[in-house]
């Protein structure tokens, strides 16, 4: 019994000798790959929250020193980046994007900062100058709540399409919102998707019409697929060739994208089985920079334990790709009236927004994830919508008390009813909210919902995080820009575009924000042990900035830029 402690212990300390001599700042033979020193690391690690300098070996961290100590970690071979003063921080994980959607977008027309409808017609007009007669024009990112006037004649500030058809008379034009909830198309479009006054639309959907019964050319949640399946249609007839080369460009678009604005890790929030695929190509070729966290798209039927037993994947390309959530939308967007809410919109008394999948296929999809052990994270944006899923969650939780650590999310959780809120923390399901969606979305809010209930349960960070819920951070990209710095800034400061602050109270401080784009983000994709902190033995992903987010001034933080993108101790971005 003796002889057997004793070599435990023995097997314990030799274990904790090399830890000891491979993380800490003592002198030591081996030197690293990369030495960042001379600067100012927040590592959000509890045993040296900040340091001057960071050594890297084999692509994790290998010690946090101070500049004299790092000295001994640099050889002839070792990469060393002198901060001058500079921020450094653990990697960007943004936890909600849509990573092709960043890409497609980039080859789209950027409607993001248009200032009215007539802007949109115009480069619509020019883009018909480059295509040729039949050929789809698309762009995303319009807002009809931040133009400077509204259309005329519109629905709900909605314009018909007349403008639209009259400059592209010959080529179908298909315009997201910039929540992807909703689109504007032209007469050549509707008749390709085979749209009159007489067609229905499709359950959890709506074709906006005029007095009439004429449809204007706006389209609202699933409505939006009689219109996009006549463009997939034409993508189809397209050569493999050219589909294939699209695809790939659109991977690549995005993962620059990503890299530049100084994220190391994301969360991609939907991806059917075939996309995965161009994923794993990427990352057997070693041509994805970017860390992915994917989550599964794909309808009940779909999700047979054989095909998600292929498709998991955890860390695969040295944790370049992870597999192991799906995705399901219960409700639309808020700007497209589209948010299920319990009581009617302010500015709609008619609607209460949209169920856009069916409580009882959630409910399927959440025995498929709780059975296979895959995490479950659902879109809910209004407060029904929120209640639902909670509902199917606890009911799911109940009926398997074995399941535990589930990390299950609620993608959004933009406007919860008071009640609902304890039930985060209660139930142990995480927030992943987008703080850069409530100024944003701010001015026009109370329009929507009323001052009441968007003080009670709008962007409720703070009451959220009370109850022990965890909050991760991200854009929703390319809903916003992909940028983690103005996401940042918002849940700080909460400022609107109008000067305004959206109920204060609710602001985060800047460890919280910071947590909720680093350590919180990793934990939600289960990889708290190796990503979201500067710790000996985690993965040396890394951004740093020109300016110190945690401490200048609160508007200076919009000034900060990425200077080097690190991921696993290569810079995958510089500035310079």
């Amino acid at each position: 019994m003796f002889k057997k402690l004793y070599s435990r212990i023995m097997v314990f300390l030799l274990v904790v000798c090399a830890a000891g001599s491979f993380f800490s700042c003592s002198p030591q033979t081996e030197t690293a790959d990369l030495v960042l020193r001379n600067g100012k690391i927040v590592t959000l690690d509890d045993t040296r929250p900040e340091v001057t300098a960071l050594a890297v070996r084999e692509g994790k961290v290998m010690a946090l020193c101070d500049n004299e100590e790092i000295e001994s970690y640099i050889g002839d071979s070792t990469e060393v980046i002198d901060l001058e003063g500079k921020l450094a921080v653990p990697g960007f994980i943004d936890s909600h994007l849509h990573f092709t959607g960043i890409g497609q977008a980039a080859l789209s027309l950027n409607l993001m900062h248009v200032k009215n409808w007539l802007e949109i017609v115009s480069m619509v007009e020019k883009a018909v100058k480059d295509k040729e007669p039949g050929e789809w024009i698309l762009g995303r990112g319009w807002h009809q709540e931040k133009w400077d006037e509204v259309p005329q004649p519109n629905v709900d500030g909605l314009p018909y399409h007349d403008d639209l058809s009259r400059v592209s008379p010959d080529n179908p034009v298909m315009l997201t919102h910039a929540s992807g909830h909703s689109c504007l198309v032209n007469a050549k479009a509707m008749e390709l998707g085979g749209v009159t006054k007489e067609t229905t639309a499709p359950e959890g959907g709506e074709i906006v019409r005029d007095p009439e019964g004429n449809p204007i050319g706006a389209f609202r949640e699933t409505a939006q697929g009689l219109v996009r399946r006549a463009y997939s249609t034409s993508v189809k007839n397209r050569t493999p060739e050219q589909a294939e080369e699209e695809r790939r460009k659109i991977v690549e678009l995005a993962d620059k994208e990503c890299l530049s604005k100084g994220l190391t890790s994301l969360y991609d929030a939907g991806s059917s089985f075939h996309t995965i695929d161009l994923f794993k190509e990427f990352t057997d070729q070693g041509k994805l920079g970017i860390r992915l966290n994917v989550m599964i798209s794909e309808g009940n039927s779909e999700l047979t334990p054989e095909k998600l037993s292929t498709y998991r994947l955890l860390g695969a390309g040295d944790h370049h790709l992870t597999v192991r959530a799906i995705k399901r939308l219960i409700d639309g967007a808020l700007g497209a009236h589209g948010a299920w809410l319990l009581e009617p919109y302010q500015d709609l008394p008619s609607s209460t927004g949209l169920n856009t999948t069916p409580v009882e296929v959630i409910q399927e999809t959440a025995r498929i994830a709780i059975e296979n052990d895959f995490q479950l994270c659902i879109h809910a944006i209004g407060d029904r919508a929120n209640r639902e899923v909670l509902d199917v969650y606890e009911e799911a939780f109940k009926a398997h008390p074995d399941k535990q650590d589930l990390r299950w999310r609620v993608e959004h959780a933009q406007h919860l009813n008071p009640e609902d809120i304890p039930r985060f923390g209660k139930l142990g399901v995480i927030a992943s909210m987008q703080a850069v969606h409530c100024t944003s979305d701010g001015p026009w809010v109370y329009k929507r919902l009323g001052g009441e209930r968007a003080e009670q349960g709008a962007y409720v960070w703070r009451k959220l995080m009370g109850t022990g819920a965890l909050i991760c951070n991200g854009t929703d990209a390319p809903v916003e820009d992909v940028d983690p710095i103005p996401c940042f800034y918002a849940a700080v400061a909460r400022k609107m575009s109008n000067g305004g602050l959206f109920y204060p109270e609710q602001k985060m401080t800047r460890e919280e924000a910071l947590r909720s784009y680093t350590i919180n983000g990793a934990y939600a994709c289960f990889q708290e042990d190796i990503l979201g902190s500067l710790s000996p033995g985690k993965l040396a992903d890394i951004t740093v900035l020109s300016k110190d987010i945690m401490t200048v001034p609160e508007d200076e933080i919009l000034e900060a830029e990425v200077l080097y993108t690190i991921v696993g101790g290569k810079v995958a971005y510089s500035k310079k």
